[in-house]
């Protein structure tokens, strides 16, 4: 097994209603996968599989050479964002931040450091206090990347977090993850239905289709070349 690989997923098989779902990939220790495809591909249902959200009929994930398919979810070294960024409306920024360190919030001074720091790395510094009702959709899309990284876990699944924002700051968000990625070493794997977003963050990219990978490679290459006839027509006449 390559020292080199974060991820590896061999046949990790699904079922919904009467779709079969299986799915095959792997992604190197630090590098950006995207993970596009149509609605229904499957592409959500592969990061719930990877978190241990949900249980594969057969196959396994195997993170940092360890096979998890067993782990619980919190077991797993992995953090999810989501469009929904399940913030808690009682709580300010520091606090929703904070339960990613302990979701009792028992957090002592060392631990509250890291949460400022966490906040103010996303361009949130001194907003500790103000709860998600005062912050416009883009910083509470950054608290809920700050609770991220103070996790710090080795995988970070994105599920289309910036999909609802502005192209403007969806863009800035993006950057943001990219310098993050890169400054602390993360692996990701991102999930978008858009093509231009997997060009701006991600080296490799994977195209699913009905519950499976039909093309894997790097990303420009992958959306410029032949590629099979479902990764066209999801692309389109001008994809770039």
């Amino acid at each position: 097994m390559s020292e080199k690989l974060m991820l590896q997923v061999e046949g990790l098989t699904f079922r919904y209603e009467d779709m079969e779902m299986v799915f095959d990939l792997t992604v190197e220790q630090g590098a950006c996968l995207a993970v596009l495809g149509p609605s229904g591909a499957g592409k959500s249902t592969l990061l719930s599989l990877i978190a241990g959200f949900d249980k594969p009929l057969a196959g396994r994930v195997v993170i940092g050479g360890a096979d998890v398919t067993e782990w619980k979810p919190a077991e797993r070294p992995v953090t999810s964002l989501f469009q929904e960024h399940n913030l808690f409306a009682h709580l300010n920024a520091g606090e929703n931040v904070g339960l990613g360190l302990d979701p009792g919030l028992r957090l002592d001074s060392a631990h509250w450091a890291a949460v400022a720091e966490a906040l103010a790395r996303v361009g949130l510094e001194g907003l500790e206090k103000r709860r998600p009702a005062q912050l416009s959709g883009g910083q509470r899309q950054r608290v809920a990347l700050a609770r991220s990284l103070v996790r710090k876990r080795p995988l970070l699944l994105l599920d289309e977090p910036f999909s609802a924002l502005d192209p403007g700051l969806r863009l800035e968000m993006l950057d943001l993850v990219r310098q993050l990625q890169r400054e602390r070493g993360l692996t990701v794997v991102l999930v978008s239905h858009n093509p231009h977003d997997a060009l701006r963050v991600a080296g490799q990219s994977a195209f699913l289709h009905a519950g499976r990978v039909l093309a894997a490679g790097p990303t420009r290459a992958l959306l410029e070349a032949a590629g099979p006839p479902e990764l066209r027509a999801f692309l389109g006449p001008d994809p770039l």
